[in-house]
């Protein structure tokens, strides 16, 4: 096991640290939040929010793995802040000459695959880590590196009005203008969490909705303000021999071919409807208003238009529709979509089935 070197201003980088007044602090959820999406966006089973101190990592959030503190000597996390700029990425951990003994590494747990994004302080220090970890090997996609470095720069802002809120507390309570003060930090954490928010539904490769959003979008479409059953229809749609894509043409071809079609979908059903990422290559559209007859024209429209997409070899999407019934639950709506979608991959792809 190979130790972290310190850096240069080691000192300063400790004086920074420190002015934050962060370190064995209570859970918040703001950091709670963050973590929760850098897992959803690296796919990955733990993913925390470490801060460097002298001879420790101390964890602010961690999820997936029960932990407060390792030993500085063990972590991960201290090798990364040497690189301030850079996101550290290691795909198996049990190949890298620095980490192949680590206790956390050959013991719980047992990390294969690590990424840190560091978090670095208004004046440049390097103060701990956005990290994601898994115990199987990975790789990080430029896109989701360019997610999980925003997320970094998020976590210091969140630090920052943390920071801001101790100070009004400690110096300003006898101020003229502390009510002003108060009112405009809870202005700022609102479009804060409206933003945490809105990261949370959207998936970060196509700018779709994700999964969550559309499920609420899905149970809110299905009846009217009064309670009254509404007709709604729903179409699953999943890109044909997309593993032959990523196999064939690489995954940073398949990672377009999936924002391609998410620009598609998105002008296709704009004010029309809503398109969402379901997972993987499968995407999702629901249909408000609309009966079963017209939500398999307007399909077949889009099954159309994504053979004409400008690729440069052919892609082909089968899609099922389903209408909702009243009395079905949501859940039941999409399994019958799934159901005519498996019909229609079955009976060759590149088609559109309905559900009976």
């Amino acid at each position: 096991m190979i130790k972290p070197a310190k850096p240069a201003n080691e000192a300063q980088r400790l004086d920074a640290l420190q002015r934050y007044r962060i370190l064995d602090s209570e859970k918040e959820k703001s950091f709670e939040d963050l973590v929760t999406i850098a897992r959803a966006v690296a796919g990955t089973s733990m993913a925390a929010v470490t801060l460097i101190d002298a001879e420790r990592q101390w964890f602010k959030s961690i999820q997936g793995t029960q932990v407060s503190e390792l030993s500085r000597d063990e972590s991960m996390c201290g090798h990364a802040i040497l690189r301030p700029q850079e996101i550290m990425v290691v795909e198996d951990a049990r190949l890298d000459a620095r980490f192949h003994d680590n206790p956390i590494v050959t013991g719980d747990p047992r990390v294969r695959f690590y990424a840190g994004a560091p978090l670095v302080s208004n004046d440049g220090q390097p103060l701990g880590t956005l990290c994601v970890f898994d115990p199987q090997p990975h790789r990080l996609d430029a896109d989701k590196a360019e997610a999980l470095s925003a997320l970094s720069r998020q976590v210091m802002v969140v630090m920052e009005l943390r920071r801001f809120a101790l100070d009004i507390q400690q110096h300003m309570l006898e101020r003229d203008d502390y009510e002003k003060l108060l009112s405009d930090y809870h202005d700022v954490l609102l479009a804060q969490n409206a933003d945490l928010a809105e990261q949370s539904r959207t998936d970060a490769l196509t700018g779709l909705p994700n999964r969550r959003a559309m499920a609420l979008a899905l149970d809110a479409a299905v009846t009217t303000r009064d309670g009254q059953p509404r007709q709604t229809c729903v179409a699953l749609l999943d890109i044909d021999h997309f593993k032959r894509i990523n196999d064939f043409q690489g995954h940073a071809t398949g990672d377009r071919v999936l924002s391609e079609l998410g620009a598609l979908l998105r002008s296709h059903f704009a004010g029309a409807g809503l398109a969402a990422r379901y997972g993987g290559e499968e995407f999702v559209v629901l249909l408000p208003d609309t009966d079963l007859r017209t939500a398999e024209v307007q399909c077949e429209f889009l099954r159309t238009a994504v053979a004409d997409l400008p690729l440069g070899f052919p892609v082909t999407v089968s899609i099922g529709v389903a209408a909702h019934r009243s009395g079905d639950s949501t859940d039941h709506t999409v399994e019958r979509a799934d159901a005519a979608l498996y019909r229609a991959k079955a009976a060759g792809r590149n088609r559109v089935e309905t559900a009976p």
